[in-house]
């Protein structure tokens, strides 16, 4: 990324679409239900830190290519920007397999309003990037995955809870909550 945008006068765009919807963990001036074309919310990330380790991997989600996603745009203030963006990149890029990027996203409202978003796009090149998985694969990982940011389990139902909230339903990523909850087992706090 240019060093120019770290410290550009205007107010920053965040596009969240997993997480960052539940737990932006920045300061914002505006939350805003947005979506983002080219791009789709997949569960495509193997986490080495925030939800697994290399021995024990759990899965998080990324921005894979193709498709539409809806999410939480953010707007930061100016004078938060380079401490914003600070952030998320040792929270986002701790393992680099993701690619942060400037994308336009579309605000939602009547009519819908153009914006240009931050977002963190997965590099399918990296070795955590797991593609496409079985369902089976899938709980599989989430149920053994517990790093830096807690157990993974809770990762995707807070996930899915949040999507809920917006009104959004991903298919995938509820039949795998489903699976999860009706699994029985405990459903822990999210640390802050």
């Amino acid at each position: 990324m240019d060093p120019r945008f770290d410290h550009a006068a205007e107010d920053l765009w965040v596009f969240g679409y997993g997480s960052l919807i539940w737990r932006p963990g920045f300061p914002y001036l505006e939350r805003l239900p947005a979506r983002m074309v080219g791009v789709h919310r997949s569960l495509c990330v193997y986490s080495f830190v925030h939800r697994g380790t290399p021995e024990r991997p759990g899965l998080v989600l990324g921005l894979d290519f193709g498709g539409t996603c809806r999410g939480i745009a953010y707007r930061v203030a100016a004078r938060e920007r380079a401490e914003t963006l600070a952030y998320l990149r040792a929270r986002e890029q701790a393992t680099a397999v993701y690619r942060e990027t400037v994308r336009v996203a579309w605000l939602a409202g009547s009519p819908e309003r153009r914006i240009e978003a931050v977002c963190y796009v997965v590099d399918r090149s990296h070795p955590q990037y797991a593609g496409r998985l079985t369902l089976e694969r899938q709980l599989h990982l989430v149920r053994q995955g517990h790093g830096r940011s807690g157990n993974n389990r809770e990762y995707v139902i807070e996930t899915v809870s949040a999507l809920e909230a917006l009104g959004i339903r991903d298919a995938e990523l509820h039949r795998l909550a489903e699976r999860l909850k009706a699994a029985g087992e405990p459903h822990a706090a999210t640390p802050i």
